[in-house]
């Protein structure tokens, strides 16, 4: 009875009160004990409700119906597909949605509907990869800041690969703990080649310069991010690294270079296509035919074969590095030792002997800045002349 005179009633009162009486009736069907003929007439009306011409009634529904799980799932899924302002709260909340109605509604709909999608509590890889793949760099960054989305590998890179370039996507992923290397890696490409094209379109650089530039500084990113990984993590890494036509011989050579074993380790055996274990029982046997055996299977020239084997050595001399730092710097001295040899090695290509160089300069000047950096802490701690005097 009451029911029927509510709809009676609402069909010619004003926008606002057919607003109002619609988010009671709402709450009384999901509160009130209602009859079951009560019942069923509400629901009959609130469906009806959903043809009025006022989106604010609409709104009213979806602000009750949107977090519970007793709601007409009908008029939820109606809901969602209103328009924006109706659909935001059912979509990032109502339990009553499934995956397949989230991907479908990800690839049909607006950045503010994504937005809303890409803020749901456990939201599971399925629809975090559609957001991936077709969503907006808004609805991608609402997806990476949310805690309780589940992502696949995959997705980190297709953000990557469609938003890598902007600069809020980039901050938001770098401070992830968990952010896989390889997506770190990533990342670190997308900046790259964002600041060589800046600096070329001012002419500050030539498009040369500007690569080779920019190349050296992914490397030494690279085997940084390369020094915090482990297990699964950096094999994911080095598999992106030769995806990606990164895993070059001067890459692997900085890495031994800067004394991360597991970095060098890896990569021989993902170039040399042989078990991990087996590959670094073989490099540390102290025995030069098994590194040129290996050297010639992952398919490096023969001129780079004196710059690995005495990197080695001299690795082998001082030990393991016992920091992340360290494992991620160039370490002068044994720079210096390979570039020695190799500039009396008649089979050193000049291209490597460029490169060592390079790396010679490099490393001289951090061990220059660690070193000043040295002499500031120290002298923050001693007590000024006339302090002593007066002691």
């Amino acid at each position: 009875m009451i029911v029927r005179q509510f709809i009676s009633w609402i069909r010619t009162a004003p926008a606002g009160e057919r607003a109002e009486a619609t988010r009671a009736l709402a709450r009384a069907w999901l509160i009130s004990d209602l009859s079951e003929d009560d019942r069923i007439a509400a629901e009959g009306a609130l469906l009806m409700l959903l043809d009025d011409p006022s989106p604010l009634v609409r709104q009213a529904m979806a602000e009750v119906f949107s977090r519970s799980a007793e709601a007409p799932a009908a008029i939820v899924q109606a809901l969602s597909l209103d328009q924006p302002s109706i659909a935001l709260p059912v979509l990032e909340h109502s339990p009553l949605l499934i995956d397949a109605d989230l991907v479908d509604i990800v690839a049909t709909g607006n950045s503010d509907t994504q937005c809303a999608i890409a803020r749901r509590i456990n939201l599971p890889p399925s629809v975090s990869a559609a957001i991936a793949e077709v969503g907006s760099a808004a609805a991608a960054l609402e997806l990476i800041e949310n805690a309780y989305a589940e992502l696949a590998p995959f997705s980190w890179d297709r953000i990557v690969e469609r938003h890598g370039h902007l600069a809020a996507i980039r901050e938001a992923m770098l401070v992830l703990e968990g952010l896989p290397a390889a997506t770190r890696v990533a990342l670190v490409a997308k900046l790259s080649e964002t600041l060589a094209q800046f600096v070329v379109a001012r002419n500050w650089l030539s498009a040369d310069r500007a690569g080779r530039l920019a190349s050296e500084a992914r490397e030494r990113s690279t085997v940084n991010i390369a020094a915090r990984s482990r297990g699964e993590d950096m094999a994911g890494l080095v598999r992106h690294l030769r995806a990606t036509g990164q895993l070059t011989a001067g890459l692997i050579l900085r890495a031994l270079l800067s004394g991360n074993l597991e970095l060098f380790d890896s990569a021989l055996a993902e170039l040399a296509d042989l078990p991990l274990a087996r590959v670094t029982a073989l490099l540390h046997d102290r025995g030069g035919a098994s590194l040129q055996a290996l050297l010639i299977r992952a398919g490096f020239p023969e001129s780079t074969f004196a710059a690995f084997r005495v990197a080695l050595e001299v690795s082998q001399e001082t030990g393991y590095v016992d920091t992340i730092g360290g494992a991620a710097r160039l370490r002068r001295r044994m720079v210096e030792r390979v570039l020695t040899h190799c500039e009396t090695d008649r089979k050193a290509a000049e291209p490597l002997l460029i490169l060592l160089r390079r790396f010679a300069t490099e490393s001289a000047r951090e061990e220059a800045r660690m070193f000043c950096d040295e002499l500031v802490a120290d002298e923050a701690f001693v007590p000024p002349v006339r302090d002593l005097i007066a002691a």
